[in-house]
């Protein structure tokens, strides 16, 4: 037997069939990934730079042999426009108290390569996990200096290509440091939350997923310390906030 419909009962079905995805929006939305703000901003170096010396890698001939010109110390790296690498952002008040957000599966890297740490500033999440690699296939030791989570002291040789660890506790930052090549520094500061970053070369950040609220942002750098503003966000708006230092007492 042969089913037929007729036009308005055809029509009638298409209608139903509208609505009906339309109702599955509506249902799914709730679900969806929400509007939330974002705070960007520029890092920049004001006055004259002061001159930095090079690393004295000749104590370790290996080292000194991975580079054919000198390396600066990173105590102050500046890009074009004076633009601040290695000042590390993060959202220091206004977050719920007690609020949970998950820990990302990637880990953060720290590199041994040339004989100095990259990156040379860096955020964690606590629990996230810290690989530790040694790229220089030489003797290093990576040692850091918090003074609330255990201290973490490794001897990593030529043979020793890979390390790992997490820290327990938020902390705010502190040194990592090479006992065997004194000039080998880095700087990690670990958060509860995913609201930080760290600078490159055009001192450059970005804050994203933020809902609505008044925040306090605070930007630390090794030798210039740290600056803080106060910015509120929509929720769904992206908002600018940079950050200008300079060497203290300079004219």
């Amino acid at each position: 037997m042969r089913l037929t419909m007729s036009k308005e009962t055809s029509m009638r079905g298409i209608g139903n069939r509208r609505w009906l995805a339309a109702g599955l929006l509506v249902l799914t939305w709730p679900g969806m990934a929400m509007a939330a703000s974002t705070i960007t901003g520029t890092i920049t170096f004001t006055g004259k730079p002061p001159a930095l010396k090079p690393l004295a890698m000749d104590a370790d001939p290996a080292c000194a042999k991975k580079h054919t010109k000198p390396v600066l110390a990173e105590m102050l790296v500046l890009g074009n426009g004076q633009t601040m690498a290695n000042v590390i952002v993060w959202v220091s008040k206004g977050l719920p108290a007690g609020k949970k957000f998950p820990v990302p599966s990637t880990p953060v890297t720290l590199d041994q390569k040339g004989c100095v740490y990259m990156p040379h500033a860096m955020g964690i999440m606590v629990g996230q996990a810290y690989r530790i690699l040694n790229s220089d296939g030489i003797l290093h030791n990576v040692h850091t200096l918090p003074k609330i989570n255990p201290s973490f002291n490794r001897a990593m040789p030529a043979t020793s290509k890979e390390a790992s660890t997490t820290f327990a506790k938020p902390e705010p930052i502190f040194q990592i440091k090479c006992d065997v090549h004194p000039w080998m520094s880095a700087y990690i500061g670990v958060f509860e939350h995913p609201f930080f970053a760290a600078t490159g070369m055009d001192g450059k950040f970005t804050i994203a997923g933020l809902d609505a609220g008044t925040y306090e942002i605070t930007a630390w750098h090794e030798r210039l310390g740290t600056q803080t503003a106060s910015i509120t966000v929509s929720g769904s708006d992206t908002k600018a906030q940079d950050f200008k230092f300079a060497v203290p007492g300079a004219k």
